[in-house]
């Protein structure tokens, strides 16, 4: 009599307990997947970035639900991106979360967070679709090595504990930067890992014009990285260590590598008006002299320009605080207008972004009242070693990649998280 032997179901391993790797594993069971999944965290704790992401809030996605669009805002991989957008985008993620019971909402500058303002939301919402699922979490797992055995399956070495056989890996591990064991791992596959470099910081500067400024914004200006460097718009925040906000985070993200390369030691141009030239200023000035001669020049403020930031560019003009617009020198004018338009400012490095939890959040999710935003990383496993609509590896069956391990990036404004949400759901499909 012979015996009919059922086909064991697959065993999947998920590298990395954030969020491309949860949306990945849940993604694989939605797909009716009958493989055995495991979640496997570095850490003590899943979705971490999570937690922390948006001031306790987490930033899940952005408003922008156009794929070309979307793709704009990611300084590295926009052309794999925007065809993986089409697959999956950022009113799918939108829609996914509210057939979960956790409704998003937009703010003005087209960030969304979750409609309790809260990120455990998130997380809880993940955790309780894996618990569903059926799918295994495991915690202060450290991987070390990927093997590849004879006959296509992996065996996984960790740094406890004894070694792992599986059918299929999911790499969603979140930067490489920490992890060489493993960069070194996936070397020895053949895979190539780009240069990584920080991403999304602030600026560290000194300099007597934002001496005593600490905390004033200026909602919309201009930055640009000198000599021939790119330039980018935004709220601008002035710190007690330098310079942060939007603005200077996109140009740190644009420009990550040129930065990392001069070791971060540049000299940045500001335009504290936006996109108002100096001659424009300099007519305002004109007109000023002839319509207001008697005013004093301090007390009278350019329009959007904070009155403490005005004295100070009128100090660094040469115009004392007793100076009327008629008695303002030609000399001084243009200087004023330089000041306004383009101020060049010397950055001596770079700051790790630190996000304020306010004292609702300290006290109903135990986050200390000031923590790290973990700043993104550019670099990682090169983008064209990976088949974008499997997020599979051309190099090795069965291994897949998904989250910031791969070599894309986003600015800062929830692009980062759609990216995961993006690489996770169709790796998970497609293990599945």
């Amino acid at each position: 009599m012979s015996v009919i032997r059922q086909k064991q179901a697959a065993e999947v391993a998920i590298i990395g307990g954030g969020a491309a790797g949860f949306f990945a594993a849940i993604a694989m069971r939605e797909a009716h997947s009958q493989a055995r999944i495991s979640i496997h965290e570095k850490g003590k704790q899943f979705l971490a970035k999570v937690r922390i992401s948006g001031g306790g809030r987490c930033n899940v996605t952005h408003n922008c639900m156009d794929p070309q669009r979307l793709s704009e805002h990611y300084p590295r991989g926009q052309r794999e991106l925007r065809a993986a957008f089409h697959t999956w985008q950022a009113q799918d993620t939108v829609d996914w979360f509210t057939a979960h019971g956790v409704p998003l909402h937009a703010e003005a500058d087209g960030r969304m967070f979750p409609r309790t303002n809260h990120s455990q939301t998130i997380i809880d919402c993940l955790l309780e679709q894996t618990k569903r699922s059926g799918i295994e979490r495991l915690h202060s797992q450290n991987l070390r090595r990927i093997e590849v055995l004879p006959d296509g399956r992996f065996r996984l070495e960790w740094s406890q504990g004894p070694a792992q056989i599986v059918d299929r890996v999911l790499v969603a591990c979140g930067s490489l930067k920490t992890n060489t064991e493993l960069c070194d791992s996936l070397q020895a596959l053949g895979h190539r890992i780009e240069p990584l470099a920080p991403s999304l910081f602030a600026f560290a500067l000194k300099d007597t014009r934002l001496a005593g400024l600490a905390g004033l914004s200026v909602p919309m200006a201009t930055v640009k990285l000198l000599p021939k460097g790119s330039l980018q718009s935004g709220a601008l925040l002035i710190t007690h260590r330098g310079l942060s906000g939007p603005s200077v985070l996109r140009l740190s993200a644009w420009e990550a590598r040129s930065l990392q390369a001069c070791q971060y030691q540049f000299k940045l141009s500001i335009n504290w008006l936006g996109a108002t030239k100096a001659e424009q200023v300099s007519e305002y000035c004109r007109q000023q002299r002839t319509q207001q001669g008697k005013k004093i020049v301090k007390n009278c403020p350019y329009p959007s320009v904070p009155k403490r930031l005005w004295e100070q560019l009128i100090a660094a003009s040469n115009i004392s605080s007793t100076t009327t617009w008629s008695q303002i020198t030609k000399m001084q004018l243009q200087a004023l207008a330089q000041e306004l338009t383009q101020g060049v400012y010397t950055v001596q490095g770079r700051i790790q972004q630190k996000e304020q939890v306010n004292d609702k959040l300290v006290r109903s999710n135990g986050l200390p009242k000031v923590v790290p935003s973990e700043f993104v990383s550019c670099g990682g496993i090169a983008r064209n070693e990976i088949n974008w609509r499997t997020m599979e590896s051309k190099k090795i069956p069965g291994l897949y990649f998904a989250g910031e391990c791969v070599d894309y990036d986003g600015i800062t404004g929830g692009f980062n998280f759609q990216g995961a949400w993006t690489t996770g759901r169709i790796a998970g499909l497609a293990m599945a």
